[in-house]
This record gives structure tokens, C-alpha cells and sequence, in this order.
């Protein structure tokens, strides 16, 4: 797949997260995708395999956090791209904010995302996601 091809299948997968539209994310993603969010102490931190994978992430994510995403930016080489964008939203948990500048490293093959590395701000999204002592936000 060319550059140009492979840019516009990353931005219609943002596109789909954007109008929370699963088909569509499935339909961009292989059967056996691998998306890792770093961190800990935060809902979605972990690594997230295959198709059930993605399906847990999305209702996780869903469940736990009110976010919107802005991808800004996109750059590629053969068959990655790296997305530069911005979120910001709250933990639902603790409807603590959050802001985040955020990388995502994606992986194209035959027309497929294989693989998704975030770096994003983790001490942020933590900070988030933390509850006082007594278990009060």
C-alpha cells in the first residue's frame, strides 16, 4: 500500500472512534491486532489483542472515561504512521480532568491497522484516575 493509502486508513479509523462506529473499527483492524496503552493505576492501561481485545478496550474505555480526541498530525514511513493529537475528557470514576498530548505509533499491512503503541501522558491520566485515601475523589 502506498503512504498516501495507508495515512487515509488511520484517519478513518479516528473517523469511526470518533462516531463510536464498531463496525467500522473492525473493519479497519486486523483479526489479530495488538494495541498497547502504557501506564498503570488507570482504567485503560494494558495490552489489548485481536478483535475481543479491541471490543474490551472500546467498552472499558466507554464505561470509565468521557474523552474526546483530536488527531493532528500524521506522518508516515512504509508501513507506519505516527498520529500526534490531543485529548482531553475525565475519569468517570472520580470526574477528575484530564489533558493528554499523545502519540500513537500505528502499524498498516494490507490495508489492516496490526499494531497501535500509545505514548501518551500517564502521570496525567493516573493523577486522573486516583482516589484519596478514604476512597473519595
Amino acid at each position: 500500500m502506498s503512504i498516501e493509502k495507508n495515512i487515509q486508513i488511520v484517519k478513518d479509523f479516528f473517523a469511526a472512534i470518533g462516531r463510536g462506529d464498531r463496525q467500522a473499527l473492525l473493519a479497519l483492524v486486523a483479526e489479530d491486532i495488538k494495541w498497547i496503552v502504557p501506564g498503570e493505576d488507570w482504567p485503560l492501561a494494558g495490552t489489548y489483542r485481536g478483535h475481543a481485545g479491541l471490543a474490551d478496550l472500546l467498552d472499558t474505555a466507554s464505561r470509565s472515561m468521557e474523552t474526546s480526541t483530536e488527531p493532528q498530525e500524521f506522518v508516515a514511513q512504509g508501513d507506519r504512521v505516527l498520529v500526534v493529537g490531543f485529548a482531553r475528557g475525565k475519569v468517570k470514576a472520580t470526574n477528575k480532568p484530564f489533558e493528554d498530548d499523545w502519540i500513537f505509533a500505528i502499524t498498516v499491512r494490507d490495508g489492516r491497522l496490526t499494531r497501535i503503541q500509545e505514548y501518551i501522558d500517564t502521570q496525567a491520566l493516573a493523577r486522573a484516575a486516583q482516589m484519596d485515601a478514604s476512597g473519595a475523589v
